[in-house]
C-alpha cells in the first residue's frame, strides 16, 4: 500500500515531503500492511458467516476523501464485507483485528471503515445511490444535518423505504446545510454501525477558507463481539450489556493511529492554523483532550461558533453523534503531542496502555529524531 498524502485524512504532506523530513532515502513500505484495494462486489452472503469466509474476506482501506463536485454530485454507495485491521502489530496489545466488518465503498473505491468522507459544496444537489445488490440484509442511509424531505431521510420505520437485498435505491440529498455532518446506516441501527457502517459528510460553506492544516477525525468505542461472532468466534454479541473493548480514532488504536499511511497522524508545520473535525460515531461520549496547545471550537454540528464563545479550551466532550470543529495554531515547541480521550480507560488495548483511543500532533520538524523513529517502529512503518 501506498498514498500520496500522509496523515490523517485531509490535507496532510506528501509522501516526498514526509521522506524528506525524516531523512529517509529509499522507498517507505509498512511493516505489516494490511490494506488492499477491493473489488466492487462483496458476494452473497447465505445464513450464518463461517470463520472460513471471514478468512477469505479482503482487508478494508483507510477512509478516503471523495470530492462529490468534481462527481457532479452523484456517487454509489456499497456494503463490502471485509476484514479490518485496528493494530495489525505485536507492540502495545496488539495484534486487534475485526475478522469481519461492514464497509462502505464509494463506486470504485476502496471499503473503509469508517467510510469514505464525502464532501460537498454549500446549495449542491447529491443524488447518492445505495447498491445493496449484493447482500443478503436490508440497509439505508441516513444523513445527519441536512434538511431533506421525509421520504429521503433513510429511517425505514418513518419513511417505508428499504434498501432489500439485490435492490438499489437514490436519495436525493441537498447540500442545504453547511458543516461536519455523520451519514450511517439506520436499519438496526446499534448492529449496523457496530460493524461499521458510519462515516462524514462535509458540506463546505460557499467561500470556505480552509485553514493552513485540515484534518478530518471519527472516533469509536467497540464491543468486538459483534464482529468476531460474525468471523465464526463462538461468542455472542448482547445489545443489552455492551461491553466495549476497543477504542479507535478513524477506525485504528494506537499505535497504529500513528502510522502516516493508514493512520491519523495529525501532521503539522510550526506556525500553522489546525482546524480538526471531531465526530463521535459511537455510544458512549469521549472528552477529547489535546496536550501543549489551546483550541477554540469553530463550528458545532454545523452552526458557526459566535466569536464571543470562541474560548481556549484543551478538553472537549464530544456526545453520541455530535461534530465539532476545532481550530488551533501550531506555536508550541516543535515536537510530538498527544491527543487522546480522557476517559483514560479508552485508552488501551486490552489492559495494555497506552493504546487506544489515541493518537498525535506531530511537529514536522519533529521527524528526524530517535523518538519519533521509534514510534514508527511501534507503529509499523518503517522508512
Amino acid at each position: 500500500m501506498s498514498r500520496d498524502r500522509y496523515g490523517a485524512p485531509g490535507t496532510g504532506i506528501s509522501r516526498r515531503s514526509f521522506l524528506a523530513a525524516t531523512g529517509a532515502t529509499g522507498v517507505a513500505a509498512t511493516a505489516g500492511c494490511v490494506s488492499a484495494p477491493t473489488a466492487q462486489t462483496n458476494g452473497l452472503e447465505s445464513g450464518a458467516d463461517s470463520a472460513s469466509m471471514a478468512e477469505s474476506l479482503p482487508y478494508t482501506g483507510p477512509p478516503d476523501v471523495v470530492d462529490l463536485d468534481e462527481l457532479g454530485g452523484y456517487l454509489t454507495m456499497r456494503m463490502a464485507r471485509a476484514k479490518h485491521a485496528v493494530h495489525p502489530g505485536e507492540t502495545m496489545g496488539g495484534p486487534i483485528e475485526f475478522p469481519q466488518v461492514w464497509a462502505f465503498q464509494a463506486n470504485d473505491g476502496t471499503p473503509s471503515v469508517p467510510g469514505p468522507i464525502l464532501r460537498t459544496t454549500e446549495g449542491n444537489d447529491l443524488e447518492i445511490t445505495l447498491d445493496n445488490s449484493d447482500s443478503m440484509r436490508p440497509h439505508t442511509l441516513h444523513f445527519h444535518g441536512v434538511q431533506k424531505t421525509w421520504e429521503n431521510d433513510g429511517v425505514p420505520t418513518t419513511t417505508g423505504v428499504v434498501v432489500e437485498p439485490g435492490e438499489t435505491h437514490t436519495y436525493e440529498v441537498p447540500a442545504n446545510v453547511p458543516g461536519t455532518h455523520l451519514y450511517h446506516c439506520h436499519y438496526q441501527t446499534p448492529m449496523h454501525m457496530e460493524m461499521g457502517m458510519y462515516g462524514i459528510l462535509r458540506v463546505d460553506p460557499k467561500g470556505y477558507e480552509p485553514a493552513d492544516k485540515e484534518y478530518f477525525m471519527t472516533v469509536k468505542e467497540w464491543d468486538s463481539r459483534l464482529t468476531r461472532q460474525y468471523g465464526g468466534e463462538d461468542v455472542t454479541y448482547d445489545i443489552t450489556n455492551r461491553r466495549p473493548d476497543v477504542f479507535t480514532v478513524n477506525g485504528k488504536s494506537a499505535p497504529r493511529t500513528l502510522n502516516p499511511e493508514d493512520g491519523s497522524p495529525i501532521i503539522v508545520e510550526h506556525g500553522d492554523t489546525v482546524r480538526i473535525h471531531w465526530v463521535n460515531a459511537g455510544f458512549m461520549s469521549h472528552p477529547l483532550h489535546i496536550h501543549n496547545h489551546r483550541f477554540r471550537v469553530v463550528e458545532k454540528d454545523g452552526s458557526p461558533m459566535p466569536e464571543a464563545l470562541q474560548f481556549d479550551q484543551d478538553v472537549l466532550n464530544v456526545a453520541p453523534a455530535e461534530r465539532y470543529a476545532i481550530e488551533f495554531e501550531a506555536d508550541a515547541d516543535p515536537g510530538i503531542y498527544l491527543m487522546h480521550c480522557h476517559k483514560v480507560d479508552h485508552v488501551r488495548n486490552g489492559s495494555s496502555y497506552p493504546g487506544g483511543m489515541l493518537s498525535g500532533i506531530v511537529y514536522k520538524e519533529a521527524m528526524n529524531t530517535d523518538i519519533f523513529a521509534k514510534l514508527m517502529d511501534y507503529a509499523g512503518y518503517q522508512g
